[in-house]
């Protein structure tokens, strides 16, 4: 079973960054090259603990839809989104918060498996780790850019953070 964790400093307030990080908006902008989109579920703003989100996007030049699910919440520093449906065997994302002084430390552990036994190994192996990885690294690097800017005002309600 592949797991992909990455860590990621931002120099933000740690609500800002948790907030980011769960915001169906802000994944449609980091998605825009696979035309991502929020088709059923939560589809806009803030997902919480329980609510589910599917998502259809192209990956691959194919098609697909995924449904995820949040597992796992604690404010600020912890949520977890899980594949109820989709293409995957499984997929378990935590995504977890520090705040170290005026810096957030943002850890992603990202577990999957692909169906199709030794064929999805292989497959994982070669290509979709890496490919997943980039994916995800580009999704943190906007977060980053967001937070560490004002750009994070145009995807969250900045009544909430004064």
């Amino acid at each position: 079973m592949p797991v992909i964790v990455l860590s990621t400093t931002i120099k933000a307030d740690i609500q800002i960054c948790f907030d980011l990080s769960r915001s169906i908006d802000l994944h449609k902008l980091s998605t825009a090259k696979t035309k991502e989109e929020a088709i059923e579920g939560i589809t806009c703003g803030l997902i919480k603990q329980g609510e589910f989100v599917t998502w259809e996007a192209t990956h691959f030049g194919i098609r697909q839809k995924l449904r995820s699910r949040i597992t796992a919440f604690e404010n600020p520093f912890h949520f977890r989104d899980e594949q109820e449906k989709g293409p995957f065997k499984f997929i378990k994302h935590d995504h977890y918060f520090e705040q170290n002084a005026d810096f957030v430390i943002m850890k992603d552990v990202f577990e999957f498996n692909s169906p199709f036994g030794i064929f999805g190994k292989i497959f994982n192996k070669l290509i979709l780790t890496t490919y997943l990885t980039k994916f995800l690294v580009e999704r943190n690097q906007l977060i980053k850019e967001f937070a560490e800017t004002e750009k994070w005002k145009s995807v969250l309600n900045e009544i909430n953070y004064l």
